[in-house]
């Protein structure tokens, strides 16, 4: 999306997030096939809540997810974006996804958006990855303003925000 690095050169990058529930690690093309099935799974909830007026991923296949996913670790190594994919502990499956993204909202310096598979709604994962990625963002991260679209603001709200 943006070519500048989000994060300054002195910044280390952390690589890895974890909790009692989850791992949280940089989204590869490694990540395909698991990724792929976790967002398949949960594609309704996904174009719902994560892109309402959009249809990202109806009509999905491997090949294109596998494209993504290659952008998604490039952006990360060009430090534009950060892509984390959430898996459980011994990493059999993929619970979801975190994105930090730059933005171009005024008042704010990053967005950072989050989906949980259909699977684990329900089970406070999804509470636990939220408040887990927030305190991590506003502890670890060299993010002022960060924004949260569909969580601390509904994405129409966030959509409507006057742009930089």
């Amino acid at each position: 999306m943006y070519n500048l690095p989000l994060v300054p050169d002195a910044f280390t990058v952390p690589k890895v997030l974890e909790t009692d529930r989850m791992r949280l690690k940089p989204l590869t093309i490694s990540d395909v096939v698991k990724d792929y099935e976790a967002v398949m799974e949960s594609e309704d909830r996904l174009i719902a809540s994560f892109v309402p007026d959009g249809d990202w991923p109806h009509g999905l296949t491997l090949e294109q997810n596998t494209i993504d996913l290659g952008w998604h670790q490039k952006e990360f190594q060009m430090r534009t974006s950060f892509a984390y994919t959430v898996v459980d502990l011994d990493e059999t499956q993929v619970l979801g996804c975190v994105y930090i993204d730059p933005t171009r909202k005024l008042d704010y310096d990053a967005e950072i958006t989050m989906w949980v598979r259909q699977s684990q709604a329900g089970t406070g994962l999804d509470e636990h990855l939220f408040e887990t990625v927030e305190h991590w963002i506003a502890e670890v991260w060299p993010l002022d303003r960060p924004g949260y679209p569909g969580r601390t603001i509904s994405i129409k709200d966030w959509r409507a925000l006057e742009p930089v």
